[in-house]
């Protein structure tokens, strides 16, 4: 309720809450390999679905504007309604569960999307993709946040990237090399004409439903925080996250700049991971087979580097400010808006892809101190509600992002040769709003770290 203190909150130990005992080390690096792996899946489809727009587009004769509805709006309707409610099913049951069945439904999502016979069709399938992941990374952040000791945790929430430098690395590059052979694959299935790329999103749906599977063999760890009394029949407030969203607005000097950031930059950062491949079609004449090769080289480098920026920037910082992970988040924006602007605008695809992998190192090296930031500062006892309000504004803006392109494209810029002049216009005005919120989240964060170490002393 308003004005009341939560468990948690003030970094005080819960009276109810159970002695908490790690699991054991092999059992806490299995977890975190199967939530790897689950994240990989994740964005491997996300990357290959945008290596594969050019032939939707043409197959289903689509809009730019349709074309990014697809891509993201359309995934995201369900989750706008259920997502919040589906991951508060972290606070109350086995989280391994949840993370099951969430893997199995996102496969069968995915390949429903590869029998779909036209764009209604393809909508209804993947209307429900965002809402099917929706507990994903609220569910695997608390397991990960109890299995992992405080002093190791950092470096768990490292390795978990290594999800999302495999799908964006090994996306492109192994997408793209599908995309060019599945011009043969295209087959009758029963009363089904099935275009040869449709094939490979019935792989990736069926990879998914693999790690679903997997999921089942991780020991579920005890909790740090008791589960709040009533667990699932809290009733409705509690299911959309109110009471998390109570505890958020206590500080919104701290809490909007931080969701605030995330929500502009998702915006520019998916709506051009998106666009990328058809940019470079377009703009260089490039086939989906070249810029799978060269696209994959230039995540994966800048997402290594990104990660080892990240960590060195950070402990740097940490020796001289409290508010270290902000402040670091806040230097890699400034950094990813030069290299969103400048990719564009390049005369070789070379050189705009070797800008797209800069863009990736900031982005890489700004995502871990925002996410530790964010860990570091909410309940406990509601971390997985925390955390899917902040994802939603990560995927919901970050979804919409495919489509703001999409219409800018068509209503503002117009010329489908032009794309890249619509993606320095959507940097130029989304990242810097961006960058200037994140910087204005550095002191409420100083003072609120200080408020808790003093509370925990």
């Amino acid at each position: 309720m308003a004005g009341a203190v939560q468990p948690g909150l003030t970094g005080e130990p819960d009276a109810a809450t159970p002695a908490h005992t790690p699991p054991s080390p092999v059992a806490r690096h299995w977890a975190l390999a199967v939530i790897v792996l689950g994240t990989f899946v994740i964005f491997f489809d996300q990357v290959t679905f945008g290596m594969l727009a050019e032939r939707i587009k043409h197959d289903f004769g689509l809009t730019d504007s349709q074309l990014g509805f697809l891509a993201g709006p359309a995934g995201v309707i369900a989750f706008f309604f259920v997502g919040i409610p589906l991951a508060r099913l972290a606070d109350v049951f086995p989280r391994k569960l949840v993370l099951a069945a969430g893997s199995l439904a996102i496969g069968t999502v995915i390949a429903a999307g590869g029998l779909a016979q036209n764009l209604a069709q393809f909508v209804a399938a993947r209307v429900f993709l965002a809402a099917s992941g929706s507990a994903h990374a609220p569910a695997s952040y608390s397991l990960l946040a109890d299995a992992f000791p405080p002093r190791r945790l950092t470096r768990a929430f490292a390795l978990l990237q290594f999800g999302f430098i495999g799908g964006t690395t090994l996306g492109p590059l192994i997408g793209g090399r599908l995309v060019m052979q599945s011009r043969g694959w295209s087959t009758h299935l029963g009363p089904l004409h099935m275009f040869g790329w449709q094939w490979i999103l019935i792989g990736c749906g069926a990879a998914a439903m693999v790690v679903g599977l997997l999921f089942l063999t991780v020991r579920e760890p005890d909790r740090a925080a008791a589960l709040q009394r009533g667990g699932v029949h809290d009733g409705l407030a509690a299911m959309l996250g109110w009471q998390a969203i109570v505890a958020l607005a206590e500080r919104p000097r701290l809490f909007v700049p931080l969701f605030g950031a995330l929500a502009l930059s998702a915006l520019d950062v998916f709506g051009l991971q998106f666009w990328r491949t058809p940019f470079l079609i377009r703009t260089y004449g490039w086939n989906e087979g070249q810029i799978g090769a060269a696209m994959g080289l230039a995540v994966l480098v800048g997402s290594l580097t990104g990660l080892a920026l990240g960590t060195v920037l950070v402990e740097a910082l940490a020796r001289r400010y409290a508010d270290a992970n902000v402040r670091a988040a806040a230097i890699c924006f400034a950094g990813t808006t030069v290299a969103a602007v400048l990719s564009p605008l390049m005369p070789r695809a070379e050189w705009s892809l070797a800008l797209m992998g800069v863009g990736v190192a900031f982005g890489l090296a700004g995502a871990v101190p925002q996410n530790a930031a964010v860990q570091r500062v909410i309940p406990p006892a509601m971390r997985a509600q925390v955390t899917a309000i902040y994802l939603f504004m990560f995927t919901f803006f970050g979804a919409m992002g495919s489509f703001v392109v999409g219409v800018v494209q068509d209503r503002v810029v117009g010329d489908p040769h032009r794309l890249w002049l619509t993606l320095v216009i959507c940097a130029a005005t989304l990242l810097p709003a961006a960058t200037l919120l994140m910087v204005l989240a550095i002191k409420p964060y100083r003072e609120e770290i200080e408020r808790l170490e003093r509370t925990a002393s």
